[in-house]
């Protein structure tokens, strides 16, 4: 956008004459106007281009030309000229003093189309604060009911001069809401989407040119397939002519073979080892070249084993893979991925399923504005099998609003196929995910080929055996794994070990934890004696491979994906997995409610235990013993009136935690070279680039333990919210946070 155009025309507080919608300040210290018509009608163009890939370009174009019409209230130009010039940033609402300029495009809309209105008036009023709450509960000052009381604001523009059409434009939005009453929460946030998402961009066209030239130029889907392409004829040549590679060439090619079926929601059903990864990735980008997708999304459940996928990815495919997490070290950033990260507008996207199912429920501006960027892709779902259950229904019921009616396909990619079609029993129902198509000819043929190991089962699951003996049996094993179910019987098996053996888990910070995974593949690979104890995050999708695996009693999907960290490559003939009964049962919850389960499925039953129609019977029970598949009523918030468009968005959002911030706490702590960033942190305060840096040296407590460090001293609050460790004793080289007894519960499972 030219800064000589009249949304770039330079300006003094009192020569402009011009509407104002933004003003930056150039390097000779000269003011420049960003004319509102000019970006009124920007916005609207870009929300409707949005829009249009879900039919509801109306909407989109009336959302943008009205979404900032306050701005053209004297007062808002009052609070925008301050008596040292212009302020760059008053055109933000929120701050102490700044002038409400959402409301009057909401009333406005009100005003012109009755009821229909509120669509937009949701859209406009949150358009700089997030999506609100129609009725004033916990967020009462900024609940949509109430704003629109405040009849003032509409008043304040109804004599000004606005052009005709702006104010009244001759075409009304005629197309519906997709998805009936259930799916107007969601229609409603890909709209918002659509306008936070363009009013960003021409914001930041004029704010920031360069920043703006930076986005796009990534290549096409038929490019990146290509390349695809040649690197699996590569990977295939060289490989070694194993049995487990040919069963994994058998995968790939299925997955080829089934790429031209119609979209919809796919499972891929591969035991461990079975080379899903890039056979997934195949069917994904195949399957969006043959049916015009837009972008693949891969959706990984734990940042832990993030960055193994994108290192695959980017080796593949360089700068077109962006990654976005919490633990994004911004080393590996680029200036083109770092603004890919704030909507999505790249080919391939590498996530996780907080911020993928979060993002779906969100009411934040910065959260909500990728979605409409999610319309029309293909979306893997790796390790399908850990969706949170508390959160299952409202999960299910998006993912089939979102392939119905938003051209998405989904992926469940696993060993563990958690039975998430729709069936009822005797007493029973389960709403689940319709018309699910697998990919495998015949999985339980696949299984058969792959059987690698053999599964030692406890005689009597009644009968619990101490750690000491435990200990003691992994000793007599070179190289051996154990997973335990929570952080403190990981501590506690490796206390009892000989010297040398390696400690996992979440008490450790990512940094610390993938220098340790890399560090048992490269001593597995030289043969190297190896002995590890790890919490169940070493299950999900992290490629070691041992002789022997120990596994503490829990669910039968986590005891199967133990399974495929032993004998992985197929060297030895069978590998051996022992299952045992550890001295104390799993924490109240989730996890005992799994460990019951596979015991109620398993007791006095002699065949194998792995078998693949276990898995469906395993989930069914499963689910039917949940509390609730909607533990906080999320359905019920965005549908109970939705038919009047009262619709509770923050407080939805505020709900959907799939990670419960308001029961724990992060602290920085001492591992590298944390402790400079620390003390960086201490003198300039919380700069961007720096907070993701720190989030690789970050560990996550229950609140009530790191209330209690506080007043100890073994942490202190190094800035507002921020926590960091204060004695050396806190963290282990080994082991990580070290507390004593004081962790215990679900939120130190990992």
């Amino acid at each position: 956008m030219s800064n000589q155009s009249s949304s770039g025309m330079s300006a003094s507080p009192q020569q402009s004459k011009n509407i104002l919608a933004h003003v930056r300040r150039d390097d000779d210290g000269s003011f420049v106007i960003h004319d509102l018509e000019e970006h009124l009608r920007a916005v609207a163009s870009l929300a409707s281009e949005f829009a249009s890939v879900f039919r509801a370009s109306g909407w989109g174009h009336l959302a943008g030309l009205w979404h900032d019409l306050g701005k053209y209230s004297s007062a808002f130009h009052t609070d925008i000229a301050r008596e040292s010039g212009f302020a760059p940033e008053a055109h933000i609402e929120g701050g102490q003093g700044r002038v409400n300029h959402s409301s009057a495009g909401a009333l406005h809309a009100i005003e012109k189309l009755g009821g229909k209105g509120r669509v937009l008036a949701y859209l406009i009023a949150g358009h700089h604060a997030g999506l609100p709450d129609w009725y004033s509960d916990e967020y009462a000052l900024s609940s949509l009911s109430q704003r629109l009381e405040d009849k003032q604001h509409l008043r304040v523009i109804s004599s000004v001069t606005i052009p005709t059409d702006v104010r009244h434009p001759s075409m009304a939005p005629v197309s519906k809401p997709l998805g009936g009453e259930e799916g107007l929460a969601l229609w409603l946030r890909m709209l918002f989407s659509c306008l936070v998402d363009g009013d960003f961009l021409d914001t930041e066209r004029f704010m920031d040119g360069e920043k703006a030239k930076g986005r796009g130029e990534f290549s096409d889907l038929g490019m990146l397939l290509g390349q695809l392409d040649k690197h699996m004829a590569k990977l295939t040549a060289d490989v070694m002519l194993t049995h487990v590679n040919r069963v994994r060439a058998k995968v790939l090619r299925q997955c080829r073979e089934r790429a031209s079926d119609l979209p919809g929601i796919f499972s891929l059903t591969v035991p461990t080892g079975g080379g899903k990864t890039l056979s997934s990735l195949t069917f994904a980008l195949m399957h969006a070249v043959q049916h015009s997708k837009r972008r693949v999304i891969y959706v990984i459940p734990y940042t832990s084993i993030i960055e193994q996928t994108v290192g695959i990815f980017r080796g593949i495919f360089g700068e077109n893979v962006v990654e976005h997490h919490s633990n994004l070290d911004p080393e590996k950033e680029t200036a083109k991925s770092r603004l890919a990260t704030e909507n999505w507008d790249a080919p391939i996207i590498v996530t996780t399923n907080v911020q993928f199912f979060e993002s779906l429920f969100a009411a934040r501006t910065s959260s909500c504005r990728k979605l409409h960027n999610i319309v029309n892709s293909v979306v893997v779902l790796d390790e399908a099998q850990l969706l949170n259950q508390e959160f299952l229904q409202p999960i299910l019921d998006t993912m089939n609003l979102l392939t119905q009616h938003y051209g998405v396909t989904f992926v469940l990619s696993t060993a563990t196929q958690p039975a998430l079609n729709s069936r009822e029993g005797f007493g029973w129902t389960f709403r689940g995910l319709n018309d699910v198509h697998e990919i495998m000819a015949d999985p339980d043929a696949l299984y058969r080929n792959l059987e690698r190991v053999t599964v030692d089962m406890p005689k009597d699951f009644h009968a619990r055996r101490e750690w000491e003996e435990i200990a003691a049996e992994l000793t007599t094993h070179d190289s051996v794994l154990a997973i335990v179910n929570t952080r403190p019987n990981c501590r506690e098996l490796h206390r009892l070990m000989p010297e040398g053996t390696i400690h996992l888990s979440a008490a450790m910070c990512g940094e610390h934890r993938s220098f340790v995974i890399e560090t048992i593949r490269e001593r597995l690979k030289k043969n190297v004696p190896t002995r590890v104890i790890s919490t169940q995050l070493i299950e999900a999708g992290v490629d070691i491979d041992f002789p022997v695996v120990y596994r503490a009693l829990s669910g039968l999907d986590s005891l199967a994906q133990a399974a495929g960290r032993c004998n992985r490559e197929g060297r030895a003939q069978r590998g051996k997995v022992v299952v045992f009964v550890p001295p104390k049962p799993s924490p109240p919850g989730t996890l005992r409610r799994a460990e019951q389960t596979t015991v109620s499925l398993l007791s006095g039953k002699s065949s194998d235990p792995l078998a693949r129609e276990l898995f469906t019977r395993y989930f069914e029970h499963f689910y039917i013993k949940a509390d609730s598949l909607d533990k906080h009523g999320i359905n019920d918030l965005l549908t109970r009136d939705a038919r009047e468009l009262k619709i509770q968005f923050r407080t939805a959002a505020e709900k959907f935690k799939l990670i419960d911030d308001a029961e724990s706490r992060t602290i920085l702590v001492w591992y590298g070279e944390s402790p400079v960033l620390i003390g960086k942190l201490k003198k300039d305060g919380p700069e961007r680039w720096l907070m993701r840096k720190l989030q690789r040296y970050s560990v996550t407590m229950p609140r009530r333990v790191v209330d209690t460090l506080l007043e100890t001293g073994e942490v202190q609050e190094v800035w507002p919210g921020i926590f960091a460790q204060a004695v050396s004793t806190l963290y282990d080289s080994e082991a990580g946070v070290t507390v004593g007894g004081a962790l215990a519960a679900e939120q130190l499972i990992g």
